[in-house]
């Protein structure tokens, strides 16, 4: 690698630099690098001396003078062979030195073995000391494993002696499988292997196909070099470490390791079953553990080094690779190992084969079930590649796109699903090449060019496969469901209709929830369950069942059930994770958070938000990215983390995205802003339902009669689909909503079953009944809605509400609640009343006289007047010296 794209060697990189400095300032250092072949040893030497530019590499080194050299095998029995290769370039300069060390080296120089290693050693630092007195040195000596020994003592010698010298020596020896290289009292910096998203950078730097990194970084442990062996398909043998080791292994014992790194496994009896039948068994597997290249762990067979069985098979003939392949697959159950077997025989054939094909498709669910989706995808590929037939490759490739979409393998599945189509130019054929394109475009954000691709095919196999299109088109409406555009929903259901296909009725009901009135779309999605699509597989055929499982999901949550959500998004993350999924895992992850959400488990809608964002960001998956960091927005806006909430609503879906910042608004007492936020962002039906109880609790602390008119529109909306789910918990807070916005009797039957509703709700029921009756003057019986209120507020980390409840808590009569120090300036507010502190508090945190009077169900003017009593009291002249006050509502 070039010093240029190093990657995850940020620390050893800071060390070498440090060195390189320290040598400058007068204080010489030594440091030996240590590590396995192709980690990275001979790549950070080169580091010493170049600019890597933003990499954390040493700075500019023009004025070093730099002596470098490596150990050559075939030199390391030649006395001085090392020694002469790193001072031949500045041999001219020994007659510099004093006798008898101008000798000592001239001899060196000359080949002369009979020198004595201690004064090599001495006349060594000599002669680096001379250089360092015009400018820092730096030695650079790689693979010195290979040095001959009296030049590695010598070398050593000197290192050992550079304190208060301008001279670096930084030496790379390779361990194991290379002789041992004692360099005592020297520090050392060992390497291991570099980290699994630095590995996935420098596996971008070859050919590999992205599906495959994850398979390549699992068995490159972390090893650069392996990383670029492995990743790249037309390296030859000239940078292969172990290519000699390998040649000079007995040929039996060649024979057994091809047949392990044919296999791929650690099943040692079945590569010692196959390698018997080659005439190779165990007392030959023993000479490559003797000479360390491979080991057992419990049983385990395993290559000591990941490049050890790529040599062994890169350096195998063709024939001989087939051999191996047919061995494994002859030993192998067709039972319990039917896709082990039929991978084998695949490798074994070099044309097509419908009976190998075949079985490769027979052992899929066990492949399944060894390697998850990633797995059906490669066999069904394999099986494809064997087919003879054009229609049986076509529909083998179609298998295979349709488990890397579930794989988290985009870029594949497309590229697969593309290759099928054009196998497959009948209409009756094409259903399926569409399902998996338009997954595809759904999960990168386009969902318009999923709609368009599925209306299309629709349309053009209607004749021919007129239910299959109308499975298309019932897909069509979901994905402009999904994208937000009802209008092109009812287009899909018109051309339903138009065509007068089989399942009309399914894909005009799925276009009325998405489009329609509440009550109507409640009314449609009751339709859809009752007709079967509970099952969506009944109304779409989709064999992408954990994405339709997901769907479900959503279903139950339009339904006001959050707990049947829960208990099915958690069972599909839980199959997503056993069949490694990962293309259906953000989505299932999406709907399991959303369910905490309503639930009111911040906590663990956070955590299943954050692994669902990993997933979906790692595999490219924008339309995850975009929905988890909107969940992920939501939260942090509960809790009154501002910068946080940016940050996530900047990657969220626009929705979601207004959501969390006006939920940010309304808890800060910005209530305009909030109601503002809502008002641009709400959507009619079920898509805007989620935000209405934020927008009419935000609305009801204004005095703008637009925002209440607006809100109890709105409201209409939630209370409809509150009575028609006829779920206690959607009541619940429908009800608060009602008794928010001018109907207050309504907070007491909300606080009786608010508790169904979940901690956030509750909470945030208790703190609007507990303010409605102090407001009404009944102090008594508001403080233990407030406290309960606070102690919600406060498991559930909700900062601001929180706060909000303290604030009230106070003008209850409730003994002085610290809220967390400023550090600011103390002042005594003992000269204030409760309001003007309340008041005086709110504008220190930044709040207009405006949003102090919505939180606190005062005017403006009001709000003025307080602070303009309370100014002179604390010993201010405005609000703007407020903030620097330490002031306790």
């Amino acid at each position: 690698m070039h010093s240029a794209v190093i990657h995850g060697r940020g620390d050893e990189l800071a060390r070498i630099g440090t060195l390189v400095d320290e040598v400058r300032a007068g204080a010489g250092q030594a440091l030996v690098l240590r590590g396995e072949a192709g980690i990275g040893k001979s790549t950070l030497l080169a580091t010493a001396t170049t600019n890597a530019g933003d990499t954390a590499t040493p700075g500019d080194t023009s004025d070093l003078l730099v002596l470098r050299g490596a150990g050559v095998e075939a030199e390391s029995a030649i006395p001085f062979a090392g020694l002469h290769l790193l001072l031949h370039p500045v041999a001219g300069h020994v007659d510099e030195l004093a006798e008898p060390h101008a000798g000592t080296l001239r001899r060196v120089l000359s080949g002369d073995g009979s020198v004595d290693r201690f004064a090599a050693g001495v006349a060594l630092l000599e002669l680096l000391g001379t250089f360092a007195r015009s400018g820092p040195v730096l030695v650079l000596a790689d693979d010195v494993h290979w040095f001959d020994a009296p030049s590695a003592d010598a070398l050593s010698f000197a290192a050992r002696r550079l304190s208060g010298t301008r001279v670096g020596v930084l030496l790379a020896v390779r361990e194991p499988h290379a002789p041992a290289t004692p360099t005592p009292g020297l520090p050392e910096l060992r390497l291991s292997g570099v980290d699994d998203d630095a590995a996935r950078r420098i596996l971008a730097a070859t050919e590999l196909p992205r599906h495959r990194w994850d398979r390549v970084v699992a068995d490159a442990c972390g090893n650069p070099l392996a990383l670029l062996e492995l990743g790249s398909s037309d390296r030859d043998s000239r940078g292969d470490p172990f290519a000699d080791v390998v040649a000079e292994l007995p040929p039996a014992t060649r024979t057994v390791l091809l047949v392990a790194a044919a296999d791929g496994t650690c099943d040692i009896g079945t590569i010692l079953a196959a390698a018997g039948t080659l005439g190779a068994s165990i007392d030959d597997l023993r000479v490559a553990e003797d000479a360390e290249l491979v080991m057992f762990t419990e049983g385990c067979f395993g290559f000591r080094h990941p490049l050890v069985g790529t040599s062994v098979y890169r350096a195998a003939t063709l024939a001989r690779r087939l051999e191996a392949h047919r061995a494994l697959a002859e030993v192998l159950s067709e039972d319990g190992d039917a896709d082990r077997r039929a991978r084998h025989l695949a490798a074994a054939t070099t044309t097509a084969d419908e009976s190998v094909a075949a079985a490769l498709e027979t052992g899929i669910e066990l492949a399944r079930v060894r390697g998850g989706m990633a797995a059906v995808a490669d066999d069904y590929e394999r099986a494809a590649h064997l087919s003879p037939r054009p229609r049986d490759e076509g529909f083998r490739l179609t298998s295979a796109a349709r488990a890397a979409a579930d794989a988290g393998q985009p870029e594949r599945a497309r590229d697969l699903a593309e290759q099928a189509a054009g196998l497959l130019p009948e209409p009756v054929d094409a259903t399926w090449a569409a399902i998996v394109r338009a997954t595809l475009a759904e999960d990168d954000e386009r969902t318009a060019e999923a709609h368009h691709l599925l209306v299309t095919t629709a349309r053009r196999i209607a004749a021919e496969t007129p239910e299959s299109a109308g499975k298309l088109l019932f897909l069509a409406v979901g994905a402009a469901w999904r994208g937000d555009d009802p209008a092109r929903a009812v287009e899909a259901a018109a051309v339903a209709d138009e065509l007068a296909l089989p399942g009309a009725a399914r894909v005009r009901a799925l276009a009325t929830a998405a489009s329609a009135d509440v009550a109507d779309a409640v009314a449609a999605v009751r339709d859809l369950v009752a007709a079967g699509c509970a099952e969506l597989t009944e109304c779409t055929d989709v064999a992408l069942t954990l994405r339709s499982e997901v769907q479900r999901s959503w279903w139950s949550l339009l339904s006001g059930d959050p707990d049947s959500a829960y208990a099915r998004a958690t069972d599909t993350v839980r199959e997503a994770r056993r069949q490694a999924a990962t293309g259906a895992l953000p989505a299932a992850l999406e709907a399991l958070a959303q369910a905490e959400l309503h639930l009111g488990e911040l906590d663990a809608a956070a955590r299943t938000a954050a692994a669902g964002l990993d997933v979906a960001t790692r595999i490219g998956q924008r339309r995850g990215v975009a929905t988890l960091s909107g969940v992920q927005a939501l939260v942090a806006a509960v809790r009154g983390d501002a910068e946080a909430t940016a940050s996530y609503a900047a990657e969220a879906d626009p929705a979601s995205a207004a959501h969390a910042l006006a939920l940010l608004d309304l808890g800060d007492g910005r209530t305009e802003a909030a109601v503002d936020r809502l008002a641009a962002a709400h959507r009619p039906g079920l898509a805007g339902l989620s935000a209405v109880p934020d927008l009419v609790e935000a609305a009801s602390r204004t005095d703008r009669a637009e925002n209440h008119e607006f809100a109890a529109q709105a409201l209409a909306d939630y209370v409809t689909w509150a009575e028609a789910v006829e779920q206690p918990q959607v009541r619940a807070v429908a009800l608060r909503s009602r008794g928010l916005l001018g109907e207050p009797d309504l907070l007491r039957p909300a606080l009786g079953m608010a508790d169904r509703a979940g901690p956030w709700q509750q909470a945030r029921t208790e703190l609007a009944h507990g303010e409605w009756l102090r407001r009404e003057r009944n102090p008594v019986q508001a403080r233990p809605h407030l406290r309960a209120a606070l102690t919600a507020f406060d498991r559930l980390g909700a900062r601001p509400w929180a706060d909000r409840a303290r604030t009230e808590l106070r003008a209850a009569g409730e003994g002085r609640a610290r809220r967390p120090s400023r550090e600011n300036t103390t002042v005594d507010t003992g000269g204030l009343t409760p309001q003007e502190l309340r008041i005086a508090a709110l504008a220190a945190d930044g709040l207009s006289n405006r949003d102090i009077g919505n939180r606190l169900y005062l005017s403006p003017r009001t709000v003025g007047y307080h602070l303009y009593k309370a100014y002179p009291k604390l010993g201010v002249s405005g609000r703007g010296e407020l903030a620097k006050l330490e002031l306790m509502a």
